[in-house]
């Protein structure tokens, strides 16, 4: 993620230049939000989690998933930051998109098609991943593990939808946790290095 500068200043239209101090690396939370909610939801995908427990994830998937994840990304915009920015700022949507999904939606879509329509979901983010998955070989290596393994996520979970294949999601579902450890350990670095000495 991109360092942070000290001191950040803006023109206002009558030429009075403003300075202010930059916001704080915005990476850690963003990146505590994703793996936090990525982990409880695989931890239900995998079996680890009873049928009608996997509820507990719809919580963290609109507040700390989305929503903190998403101002997250807002944050690395103002940091000049245009991977972090999308990067937060999409994942927090896609939290958002997926209570959203689970709460109101998913009843009005037909038994019939609903394999199609979730596996063409997830395969739509798994698209999403793998392109930014290129631009995080430009990133830490904790990083690009984390696009790495949620790119192959993604893309298992997307299987698993298209063919109603319960231990595909099982494999996500424990894929899922890797990426979501991968985050944390990426999150952890970025919380203990902001600490003063």
């Amino acid at each position: 993620m991109a360092q942070a500068s000290t001191i950040s200043s803006a023109t206002v239209t009558d030429g009075t230049t403003i300075s202010a101090a930059s916001v704080a690396d915005p990476a850690p939370l963003g990146l505590a939000g994703f793996a936090l909610t990525t982990f409880v939801l695989s931890a239900a995908n995998a079996g680890l989690i009873p049928k009608g427990g996997d509820a507990v994830v719809l919580g963290l998937a609109f507040a700390y998933g989305g929503i903190a994840q998403f101002c997250a990304g807002m944050w690395e915009f103002r940091r000049q930051n245009t991977f972090g920015a999308t990067a937060f700022t999409s994942y927090g949507a896609f939290w958002i998109s997926f209570f959203l999904l689970i709460v109101y939606h998913i009843k009005a879509i037909p038994p019939a098609a609903l394999p199609s329509a979730l596996g063409f979901f997830l395969l739509a983010w798994g698209i999403f991943t793998a392109y930014m998955t290129v631009a995080a070989l430009k990133a830490s290596r904790p990083v690009l593990t984390v696009f790495v393994l949620l790119t192959i996520t993604f893309f298992v979970l997307s299987a698993g939808a298209f063919t109603g294949t319960a231990s595909l999601t099982v494999l996500g579902g424990w894929l899922g946790i890797l990426t979501a450890i991968a985050a944390w350990y990426a999150s952890a670095i970025g919380v203990i290095r902001s600490m003063p000495g």
